[in-house]
């Protein structure tokens, strides 16, 4: 990546940062710097990645938590390794349980949608094949935060408000634990004001002592199991102790000379691997114009038409990625882009809540990492007396049985959290990533072509006016985006809304790295976000 080719048309209240020796970027200064901490001390990327990831369950429990999933993206002596920490549907639970009770979808509080956490798995498998410091020691800011306190973050605080209005709404004694846990003075932390977690700090300890089997087979399993049979849940024993991170193969395509490297399905990165795949036949002269944007919207509405009918657990998909992903199939959707908004539909390929972090090592090694909780909060359930916030990941399951998504037990779900890594002639770029839902793949677009096809420098392409396809031909754009350009796009058919707050468009990271070794690193506006060098 050639820094000086990349430059900054856009106002921000940061610069790009750059380092040599090491870099944390994330949406919270205190995971950042307990990351940097992890490095100075002589860890190294894989290190300060679990380290801040852990100490994001601290300090922005808002968006993930120690009872979600994630996944890694993960750059070791110039080779890139894919690590899938997301977790499958109980075997108790069924498709014809959910009909039962009456659901037409899956309710995104309770038990229902609880599937089996990951996060934990991530975090010990990670240090076991790649870290140079121990689980202990690289959890130890986190469970520092957690027990001693630390004042609540801005944004941080209004999803809290968030959250707790959400909750308030829900029926049934399980959801108090919720309250003990974040509301125990009967509303949400307010920006600046102190917060700690004792139980969650205790829980931090035996997963970090234990390196993470308590939670699948020991103690904090059998609190979850214990909290689940209490009220009509449905995890067990054999579910927790069965479960297995899986290191997986990243999928990829080329865009102009650079590789765009996403983790396969049951993620949704290959979303943006399909939009990327159909925009790389055209050519792009400027960033702000009706064409390119119009270009954008047609490619990523048809990706994700694709996505939503053939993503789901990679053992029961129908469509295989490399016929989706294949340049003839590209070739076909391509065709399809007209002048005028169309309305997506999937193809007929041939036979065949969340928080984001990057980190940087001198030594060459870079991580990409995201983890969830998802819809903020998760479900709604705490476990008793562990802060162990359970997720919702499972309401992304289909009912329809003839979906490949459709629930099943033991079956992972569609899943919306995806770390991106960019590469060149076989060296590292580095890793981004923009979490948020459905937002994800199309912030993963938005930064690839503003870095390659734009020249964008890190900071500039988190700052730049952000975009995401709705529905149909509905497109959400920021305020700052051009006013001429959204009227050009009106009149090509598109539906523009303009979105009455940022944080609805994500919240991005990144760290490139120049072949001398610098390290370049942009964080989010949108949030509390921070770059830690040295």
């Amino acid at each position: 990546m050639d820094f000086d080719a990349l430059y900054h048309p856009y106002p921000s209240r940061r610069s790009v940062v750059y380092a040599k020796n090491g870099m944390v970027a994330t949406s919270q200064s205190l995971a950042a710097q307990a990351g940097l901490a992890i490095l100075r001390k002589g860890g190294n990327a894989v290190d300060a990645a679990v380290a801040t990831a852990a100490c994001l369950t601290v300090v922005e429990p808002t968006s993930n938590g120690i009872g979600g999933d994630a996944f890694a993206l993960v750059w070791i002596k110039d080779r890139l390794y894919g690590l899938n920490a997301s977790g499958p549907a109980p075997a108790a639970i069924t498709l014809e349980e959910v009909a039962k009770q009456g659901h037409k979808e899956i309710p995104k509080n309770g038990w229902l949608a609880v599937t089996v956490p990951g996060a934990p798995s991530a975090w010990a498998a990670l240090i076991e094949r790649f870290g140079k410091l121990t689980l202990p020691e690289v959890l130890l800011p986190a469970i520092e935060y957690a027990e001693a306190g630390y004042p609540v973050s801005p944004v941080t605080s209004l999803q809290w408000e968030a959250g707790f209005q959400r909750f308030r709404a829900a029926k049934g004694e399980e959801f108090r634990y919720w309250f003990d846990t974040f509301a125990p003075h009967g509303r949400a932390p307010v920006a600046g004001e102190i917060w700690r977690s004792a139980n969650h700090g205790q829980t931090l300890r035996k997963i970090a002592e234990t390196k993470a089997k308590a939670f699948y087979e020991g103690e904090l399993a059998d609190k979850i199991v214990a909290f689940a049979k209490q009220y009509g849940g449905y995890l067990r024993e054999a579910d927790l102790a069965g479960y297995r991170p899986e290191w997986v193969e990243p999928i990829h395509v080329n865009y102009r000379g650079y590789d765009v490297w996403e983790i396969p399905p049951n993620g949704h990165g290959l979303v943006t691997l399909l939009a990327l795949n159909i925009l790389k036949g055209f050519t792009f002269d400027a960033k702000e114009t009706a064409e390119t944007y119009h270009k954008q919207f047609e490619a990523i509405k048809l990706a994700f038409a694709d996505g939503l009918a053939y993503i789901a657990d990679p053992r029961k998909m129908r469509v295989s990625v490399t016929d989706l992903l294949s340049d003839a199939y590209a070739a076909e959707r391509r065709k399809l882009i007209g002048k005028e908004a169309l309305q997506p539909a999937p193809g007929s390929p041939p036979g065949g809540g969340t928080v984001y972090l990057a980190a940087a090592d001198a030594e060459g090694n870079m991580v990409s990492y995201i983890q969830s909780n998802y819809m903020g909060f998760g479900s709604g359930l705490v476990v008793p007396n562990t802060g162990i916030a359970l997720h919702n990941r499972g309401c992304n399951f289909s009912l329809d049985p003839n979906h490949d998504n459709c629930l099943e037990p033991g079956k992972k779900p569609y899943h919306t959290i995806i770390p991106g890594f960019l590469s060149k002639d076989g060296r590292a770029v580095g890793p981004f990533g923009v979490m948020g839902g459905f937002v994800q793949p199309q912030g993963h677009l938005q930064m690839v072509m503003n870095t390659i096809d734009f020249k964008l420098n890190p900071q500039t392409s988190l700052d730049a006016p952000r975009w995401q396809w709705v529905q149909g031909k509905t497109i959400q754009v920021e305020h700052q985006f051009p006013e001429a350009v959204a009227e050009a796009l009106a009149r090509r058919g598109h539906d523009i809304q303009r979105t009455v707050g940022n944080i609805t468009m994500g919240r991005g990271q990144i760290i490139w790295r120049d072949n001398s070794g610098v390290l370049a690193g942009g964080t989010e506006p949108r949030t509390d976000g921070a770059v830690a060098a040295w």
